[in-house]
């Protein structure tokens, strides 16, 4: 018998599926990005028309079979650059791409049932059983990745099924740096044929590998204390088991979607945009001129109409272009200032490196009923780790990029003298209250105990077991270096709280 805290048992069994593009990825229907936008988004290769010869809305076995076939001579195009998680290597990621060894056989009455209600419940285990209908999911999986077409499943809870699940490979970095036998991760959709499906009332399931994060705990720990300031994703641990095999631990995050509207504004409705990852980021809300067209290569609206559009540009052309003394009250009926403060704040005091101060990328807006916009945290995975920016290490100026004109909300919003000053304390708060071990320590050492054991068991993660117990031990890190390989996650915060707190703002 396995041993598991709070447990629930979800099973998944392959079988037919339609395709919605809504709620994806956060973004708009798949293949409707502006043109000419960064690496990272290339339109998806469309193929579900051209292979649904019942016009039923999915592909069932024998066209998903044909549509192999012509993807084996016409692949997708590939996905490349961005955001995703692992894209400098990683804390602790000395990686392992041997052949990975299969995992242990477990089967759904091996695991202790709980009926939690909670889908994030941070002291919740659950294991997620996907039995496949072909025994290669993986290459079939691999083939339909950036498609507009999912390979479908069943997925079962406690004994009830939900029929017509979809499931695809997702990410970028996190996908193609990964090699096959090794953890991807997986986009579930409930509700690609029944459109009030929901399974505790999400109908979309993140499940990300932590590619290059070997505590398994970055996406984690950043979700738990940014909620406590602004909204952010949900986030907590689930172990996979694929076809009666254990596949180990991935983080659950929340979908940018409805229901993330729903939980956070009370409301369904409004514009949304997610800034897709790349390397050249440029999605820092700054002046790109008059035309649309510019502003849709790097940001991927859905929900919305022209009119957010407008109101998006004239926000990029306010921050970029108004006098420092008139721009907080250029920006308080258009921007959730105090938001966008949090959101700084945090970004830089947990060093995120898909984050705005970086990249201009890997980060998501809403624009709510009151017709302000508002800012969220989106991938959290490269999180608690030194910069490798300038061998800045622990010591990532809290005013880094200050003088980035790409990067409006830190050179611009911060200059403002009172901006500035509120920013500073909200840093020097999270340093204070977030970061003090005697706080954090306890909610690692929580995590530890829930996945430790899975951990150890997982033989296809792609960093070591040694390493998850250095970066998430008690006990302080002597030897710690300014390398993500060496620095726990003590280190880390002790180290970025004393210097954020001994920071003065000059």
């Amino acid at each position: 018998m396995h041993r598991f805290h709070l447990l629930t048992t979800v099973v998944f069994t392959t079988t037919l599926v339609t395709l919605q593009a809504q709620d994806r990825q956060g973004g708009p229907p798949r293949g409707q990005r502006g043109p000419g936008g960064p690496p990272a988004a290339v339109e998806e290769l469309k193929i579900l028309n051209k292979f649904d010869k019942d016009d039923s809305g999915h592909l069932d076995l024998a066209e998903r079979k044909e549509a192999r076939a012509f993807l084996k001579e016409n692949p997708a195009p590939k996905r490349g650059g961005g955001g995703g998680g692992g894209g400098r290597g990683g804390r602790g990621s000395t990686r392992d791409d041997s052949p990975p060894k299969p995992g242990a056989k477990i089967s759904p009455e091996d695991v202790e049932s709980t009926l939690a209600q909670d889908l994030y419940g941070r002291n919740t285990l659950r294991t997620l059983f996907l039995t496949f209908e072909n025994e290669d999911w993986e290459q079939e999986l691999e083939a339909f990745h950036n498609t507009d077409a999912d390979v479908p499943a069943t997925l079962a809870v406690d004994g009830k099924s939900y029929e017509n699940v979809g499931i695809r490979f997702r990410g970028a970095s996190s996908y193609f740096r990964v090699p096959a036998g090794r953890k991807r991760s997986f986009n579930i959709s409930l509700d690609m044929v029944h459109k009030d499906q929901r399974l505790n009332g999400y109908k979309t399931l993140n499940l990300l590998n932590c590619n290059g994060d070997a505590s398994f705990l970055s996406a984690v720990l950043s979700s738990d204390i940014s909620r406590k300031y602004i909204p952010a994703p949900k986030a907590n641990l689930m172990r996979v088991v694929i076809n009666g095999e254990n596949w180990g631990i991935y983080a659950n995050q929340q979908q940018f979607n409805t229901d993330f509207l729903l939980d956070n504004y009370k409301t369904s409705k409004g514009a949304r945009w997610k800034v897709p990852g790349s390397p050249r980021g440029q999605g820092g809300l700054d002046d790109k001129g008059d035309k649309l067209e510019e502003y849709k290569k790097h940001y991927d609206m859905k929900g919305g109409d022209e009119e957010d559009w407008k109101a998006l540009i004239k926000l990029s052309k306010t921050l970029s272009n108004t006098p420092l003394e008139e721009l907080e009250a250029a920006l308080e009926p258009q921007l959730n200032i105090d938001n966008a403060l949090w959101f700084l704040a945090l970004d830089c005091a947990f060093i995120n490196s898909d984050g705005y101060w970086t990249r201009a990328s890997d980060y998501t807006i809403y624009r709510g009923k009151d017709g302000r916009f508002n800012l969220i945290p989106h991938d959290m995975n490269e999180s608690f780790r030194p910069s490798r920016r300038g061998g800045t290490g622990l010591g990532l100026d809290p005013f880094v990029a200050s003088d980035d004109e790409k990067k409006p909300l830190r050179s611009r919003l911060l200059a403002v003298p009172a901006l500035r000053e509120s920013y500073l304390k909200k840093i020097k708060h999270i340093a204070k209250h977030d970061l003090d071990w005697k706080k954090l320590g306890p909610s690692v050492a929580a995590y530890r105990e829930l996945i430790g054991d899975e951990i150890a068991a997982d033989t296809r993660k792609s960093t070591s077991t040694e390493q998850f117990e250095i970066l998430t031990a008690d006990s302080p890190n002597k030897n710690a270096e300014s390398d993500d390989r060496t620095v726990s996650l003590r280190a880390f915060a002790e180290g970025r709280s004393k210097f954020l707190l001994e920071s003065k703002g000059d």
